[in-house]
């Protein structure tokens, strides 16, 4: 399974962005999609997650500004960021928690996408 982050930048303060990840592999049912992220000097952090009933769980530090989406035909998840702060600065990372061919439940990892926030 391999999963293709796009969508990370520049921005200042109060700007927005969009992020998507595309899954695509050997893929026998999504359960879930997300997005972490991790700072300079810090752990990876949990920022939104959305399930295949499309519930959503988002972090407290971005709740009223980030909206977690997907289009379950295209394998694809999308984070649409507003009001971006210098402390989202951070590497984004697309998670994806999907049933191998065993349908035993495996999470997988995009590469990272760099998001800077600063003016």
């Amino acid at each position: 399974v391999q999963l293709q982050a796009s969508g990370g930048g520049l921005v200042q303060p109060g700007g927005s962005l969009r992020l998507s990840c595309a899954a695509s592999g050997s893929i026998f049912g999504i359960n879930s999609m997300g997005w972490y992220r991790q700072a300079p000097g810090k752990q990876r952090e949990l920022v939104a997650t959305i399930t295949r009933g499309s519930s959503t769980n988002y972090a407290d530090s971005v709740k009223g500004r980030f909206t977690i989406s997907s289009d379950s035909a295209k394998k694809t998840v999308f984070l649409q960021m507003n009001s971006l702060k210098p402390e989202d600065t951070a590497v984004y990372y697309c998670n994806c928690n999907a049933n191998d061919f065993r349908h035993i439940p495996t999470s997988y990892w995009g590469q990272g996408t760099l998001v800077t926030v600063s003016s």
